[in-house]
């Protein structure tokens, strides 16, 4: 199973409850399982990363994804398949989003349309909760993952998954 972070997974998680000063082993657990494949965040989603947080929050989780040997391991290394992002904006929010809604969804159709490439062995975590009362460019990934057949998990599902303990050692 290859896991597509959403970039809310490291904002969150670096703001909440795993800080990169705090819970180094989330971090480094974060590395290897990146460069063993597993683990991997679409470029699109990657450039989020510089929201939300304190400016020390962020600029700290900034300086960690911008390391070259991070950016290396969690990149996912493949060009969006622009069919799929159509689908997943069509099929997964409402076939005639205006340019404000399309610009409000941001890049989640993009993580979407990754996950679309093999979605028997692919999977989107996120942060986001199932609320399926929300419509057009207002849906949750979740929802728009379940009504096109794709995998989705929150982060404690990743961490369950994948078993992280902070004693893991490679």
């Amino acid at each position: 199973m290859l896991y597509l972070l959403d970039a809310n997974v490291l904002i969150t998680a670096h703001n909440q409850y795993y800080p990169l000063n705090r819970v180094p082993e989330f971090w480094t657990w974060l590395i290897h399982q990146a460069e063993r494949g597993i683990i991997k965040m679409p470029r699109e989603i990657y450039r989020e990363i510089h929201a939300g947080g304190t400016d020390e929050e962020k600029d700290r989780l900034y300086e960690w994804v911008n390391d070259p040997d991070v950016k290396a391991a969690l990149l996912l290394e493949e060009e969006v398949v622009p069919q799929h992002v159509v689908h997943t904006i069509v099929d997964g929010y409402a076939d005639d989003l205006s340019d404000d809604e399309v610009d409000e969804i941001g890049n989640d159709p993009f993580l979407i349309a990754y996950a679309l490439v093999e979605s028997a062995n692919r999977c989107v975590v996120t942060t986001e909760v199932s609320k399926p009362s929300r419509t057009r460019q207002n849906r949750h990934l979740p929802d728009v993952c379940a009504d096109l057949g794709v995998q989705c998990c929150n982060t404690f599902e990743l961490l369950a998954a994948l078993e992280f303990t902070t004693g893991w050692r490679p």
